[in-house]
């Protein structure tokens, strides 16, 4: 296979400009009174779907108990922490679904999974899903593991791949669509009509298990034994091809959606692989020129731009196909890097952005690769709100609020995917608060 050069990626990114100006967020109008739910919609939502992987998982793992590998303790104490629960989020407490839908006034969802031992009946009795279901499974990835193992890539975690949590919704929608048996597409579309569909992000999982299979075990005394200019060869290389299927994957699930009648799509793009804890670990880059003014690996980063902008390419498709629906990409992106630009405003610890709050691994970053947050003798900071990254891979729950009030309230989807009610200003530390645990239930 061909090798890629960084500069080949950044003349991939000059042409499909990835980073254009973000428009102004806006206005919000007054929420909307609905009959059939009771209560008052946010914009008309009342009800949400997300798929994903660990960056939505709310629980889908955890019942498939599949934690293994790198997630083998995220199903336990210390993750969790912060909400005195285990509930098998990838985080000290809560995620950005979490926040999106405490924002729209609606209960925070339940995986999928727990509805495996009950009938339709059952969920039609009992309300189950009535508000939404999450479909999001850590580890997850959009390609299927079999695809995968055709470019040499191994999945070690979860098979319920894009594909099968596909599967899972329209099994949902065809035997109960909130609660009512012998459901028809009708019924279905009608449903769909006020719902929000959170597309991810997913397909960084993908990506993750190439640069893995790329990468020389750890030498003895942490994760600095595995050297970036794998990342910058064997490993971009077999990454940049997944990138045409991987979109793909996404973009069909999202026709598929949209074919159901989904008429609101939020369509994540990818973090910025280059600042996050565990590459920067993994690389332990010594030359200067391979970081950005925000300490964060140029080359991983291009690479995720690529993946991003050929993203954007395919929502731009989708929106020409679907102009009746809203269609949004959220930048996962920008919004991270926006935290790291601002951290100290944010409330975090500016010398910390690019350090595990929870780890094993010391040093500058605190991850060893074989050694995760929650394995023994792992230690956690005594202040995760003031942390990005709790365990070198995933966000703290106060990063997660930062991003949603990002992505959701200042401008980072486009176009916006929803038009909040006024409400007091986000920009200070203050008033990123923590959702209470019974909000959740």
């Amino acid at each position: 296979m061909a090798r890629v050069s960084l500069a080949v990626l950044a003349a991939l990114l000059l042409l499909v400009d990835p980073c254009h100006a973000r428009p102004e967020p806006e206005p919000e109008p007054e929420p909307t009174e609905d009959e059939s739910f009771g209560t008052t919609l946010v914009d008309g939502i009342g009800v949400i779907y997300n798929f994903g992987d660990s960056l939505s998982d709310t629980g889908n793992l955890l019942l498939e108990g599949d934690a293994s590998g790198m997630l083998n303790y995220t199903t336990s104490l210390p993750y969790g922490s912060s909400i005195g629960e285990v509930t098998g989020r990838c985080s000290d407490g809560f995620l950005m679904i979490d926040f999106l839908a405490t924002d729209l006034d609606l209960p925070c969802l339940d995986p999928y999974l727990e509805a495996a031992p009950r009938t339709a009946r059952e969920l039609y009795e009992t309300g189950y899903f009535a508000r939404g279901a999450n479909f999001a499974v850590a580890g997850a990835t959009a390609l299927d593991a079999a695809a995968l193992a055709r470019r040499g890539v191994v999945v070690p975690h979860t098979r319920s791949s894009l594909a099968v949590q596909l599967q899972w919704f329209k099994d949902l929608m065809i035997s109960t669509n909130e609660g009512r048996p012998n459901t028809t597409m009708k019924d279905i579309r009608e449903t769909l009509s006020y719902s929000l569909v959170v597309l991810g992000e997913i397909g960084g999982n993908d990506y993750n298990y190439a640069f893995a299979t790329s990468l020389k075990p750890a030498q003895a005394g942490g994760g600095g034994g595995r050297r970036h200019n794998n990342f910058g060869r064997r490993a971009v290389s077999k990454a940049m091809a997944l990138v045409p299927d991987v979109v793909r994957a996404i973009t069909n699930t999202a026709r598929e959606l949209l074919d159901m009648g989904a008429t609101r799509l939020v369509i994540p793009g990818n973090l910025p692989l280059g600042c996050v804890p565990i590459y920067l670990s993994a690389a332990n880059e010594k030359d200067p020129k391979a970081y950005d003014a925000n300490g964060c690996l140029v080359g991983l980063n291009t690479f995720a731009q690529v993946h991003n902008a050929e993203l954007q390419k395919g929502i731009k498709e989708l929106r020409a196909l679907y102009p009746a629906a809203k269609i949004a990409y959220a930048d996962y992106f920008g919004a991270y890097v926006q935290m790291l630009r601002n951290a100290s405003k944010m409330g975090f610890d500016k010398g910390s952005v690019t350090r595990a709050c929870c780890g094993t691994g010391g040093g500058k970053h605190n991850v060893d690769l074989d050694r995760m947050c929650g394995s023994p003798g792992a230690t956690v900071c005594a202040t995760p709100d003031r942390y990005i990254s709790w365990d070198g891979v995933h966000l703290t729950q106060r990063a997660y609020r930062v991003m949603t009030d990002l992505i959701y309230h200042e401008g980072f989807a486009s176009p916006a995917p929803i038009e909040f009610p006024p409400r007091a200003s986000r920009t200070g530390r203050s008033s990123w608060d923590t959702v209470s645990w019974n909000a959740c239930l």
